[in-house]
């Protein structure tokens, strides 16, 4: 009678901290986002000069920090299946890695076949990087897809035990956008759930994505171009990316695009509010929606709960 008495107390007494802890964790928890300033505005002094809607309700932010470059990392990622004809934008890629503000983290990787083949780790040392980039294979789709590339690389980022607080993080993504895995690239076919799910991952691992469109050697055509637009303007706004485009086929240079994205990077600061955590911590996402006075913003459209932990 004595041992079935201790064990009920026992299992009692686990079921209580069972419950407890999944109370813990689904309220609010402290989250952070990455949120860009246009440009053409001035930023926000501090929090109070922010409102964050969280799954439709206001909450105050505890924080408002720039991104420093020390806790900045930035992965140039690009389709190893691009049209030779890059590379006259070799020099440009060149000179933006080694422009990158001091304390900087940079790597190169080239996406090939569902995965990104870094050509190095997270380095600081901006001209060792920089002589890492050559020219792509050129091989028609050899990306496979560049959302199931991408999907991969943020779930795996490179550097940091899982769990440990991150960087600030940033993707520079090359590629012309197109998902061959969801087959026609026709106007009524532009929801894949290659693209969504590449959105919803980089959402959870906190990564704005940045775009620059360019052509693959072997899909290209009006509604090819089209196609990878549109699914680089979901990536990049879902993210709190930019798309950068000048219309339909290549940019005439990369250069202008690249000193953009180094600004962004620049004007990128660090929000932190509470956010309720839902039944599984690593997977559940929140609504969330930035708004500052006569500010524009590039913020997520989603973020996973407790991220800053």
């Amino acid at each position: 009678m004595t041992r079935l008495f201790s064990a009920a107390v026992l299992f009692a007494a686990a079921l209580t901290l069972g419950l407890t802890a999944q109370a813990q964790m689904e309220g609010p928890v402290p989250t952070q986002a990455l949120v860009n300033v246009d440009a053409k505005s001035t930023p926000p002094a501090d929090a109070s000069a922010l409102t964050v809607m969280v799954d439709d309700h206001k909450e105050p932010l505890s924080a408002w920090a720039p991104v420093l470059p020390g806790n900045a990392q930035v992965a140039l990622l690009i389709d190893d299946g691009l049209r030779e004809s890059v590379g006259r934008e070799l020099d440009n890629l060149r000179n933006f890695v080694r422009s990158l503000a001091p304390g900087i983290e940079v790597m190169v990787g080239f996406m090939q076949y569902g995965r990104v083949v870094p050509e190095q780790a997270f380095t600081t040392d901006h001209a060792a990087a920089a002589s890492t980039l050559h020219l792509p294979e050129g091989v028609p789709g050899m990306s496979a897809s560049p959302y199931i590339c991408l999907s991969d690389f943020v779930k795996n980022w490179p550097g940091g035990a899982p769990g440990s607080q991150h960087k600030a993080r940033f993707v520079m993504f090359i590629t012309n956008g197109v998902d061959p895995y969801n087959g026609s690239t026709s106007v009524m076919n532009q929801g894949s759930p290659y693209v969504d799910t590449a959105i919803a991952d980089a959402q959870r691992a906190g990564v704005a994505v940045y775009a620059i469109y360019f052509g693959d050697a072997g899909i290209n055509g009006p509604m090819a171009d089209n196609s990878g637009q549109d699914y680089l303007q979901q990536l990049t706004q879902g993210t709190g990316g930019v798309n950068y485009w000048e219309g339909v086929g290549n940019p005439q240079s990369t250069a202008p695009f690249l000193r953009m994205f180094q600004g962004a990077i620049a004007e990128t600061f660090v929000a932190t509010f509470n956010a309720p955590a839902g039944k599984d911590p690593q997977r559940d996402l929140v609504r969330v929606k930035f708004t500052a006075a006569k500010t524009k913003l590039h913020a997520p459209e989603k973020v996973r709960p407790g991220n800053q932990e």
